[in-house]
């Protein structure tokens, strides 16, 4: 963590408005010394705690491709800043199959206070002075869940709520990349869209929220290569909403 801040933002110095802005809940592993979280360390490079991938493609859309970010700088077992304050799982207890022991009697408030709020708000703010045409919310997903057999082909896949104008455009731009795009796959926007329901939604501004799988983008040639696909892909869609 910077400066003890819970995020980091990247390319926001010069915003110009109407343009397009990332935002990356879960794209670090960092654990505070002090916060103990019962697990076997080398969980902390897996799935369940960091969208794998993710922070380097955000620090390339914003370094690169003038597309200003918005990046968490905690894990989600420590507090999932993609989940409303009131969901049990925002500090999770559990998490594909896996024992989170430590957060079992935590201080759930201080999480909140410490991490959530924070976070939000200055996405907020930054929102608010970045007056962006589309917001692109980035996460990336396993290829494969140790609790379940469900197969998951899709290379990316885009998730929406009630505001799916921008998802559709851009499930049909990636279809016309060669991928195989997941449509609410392999998690519903339907119950999984607190970040965007919250900062997108709330406020009419049009977004997508980008699932890539993992195993494309683990390298950082993968992630140069999907910065690039994304900037491209995304731009075009910004100019359809």
């Amino acid at each position: 963590m910077i400066d003890n801040l819970p995020y980091r933002q990247v390319g926001t110095e010069d915003l110009r408005p109407g343009g397009l802005l990332c935002i990356a809940d879960h794209a670090s592993n960092y654990v505070p010394d002090e916060i103990e979280l019962g697990i076997d360390p080398r969980l902390l490079n897996d799935h369940i705690a960091v969208d794998i991938g993710v922070e380097g493609i955000a620090d390339r859309l914003a370094r690169r491709h003038a597309i200003p970010a918005h990046i968490a700088c905690v894990s989600r077992l420590v507090c999932d800043l993609h989940r409303k304050e009131d969901e049990d799982a925002v500090v999770p207890t559990e998490s594909d199959g896996k024992l989170i022991a430590g957060n079992i009697g935590a201080d759930v408030e201080a999480r909140l206070e410490r991490f959530h709020r924070p976070y939000h708000n200055a996405l907020a703010d930054l929102i608010e002075r970045a007056q962006p045409k589309m917001l692109v919310a980035l996460h990336s997903f396993t290829p494969s869940l140790d609790t379940s057999d469900e197969d998951r082909p899709w290379e990316v896949a885009l998730l929406y709520n009630h505001d799916d104008r921008a998802a559709r455009h851009a499930i049909r731009l990636f279809g016309e990349q060669g991928l195989t795009v997941g449509d609410n796959q392999p998690y519903s926007g339907k119950q999984l869209n607190a970040t965007m329901d919250r900062h997108a939604e709330a406020n009419g501004i049009p977004y997508c929220t980008v699932e890539i799988r993992q195993d494309q983008i683990e390298t950082e040639a993968g992630q140069a290569r999907w910065a690039m696909m994304l900037a491209d892909v995304m731009g075009r869609v910004a100019l359809e909403v």
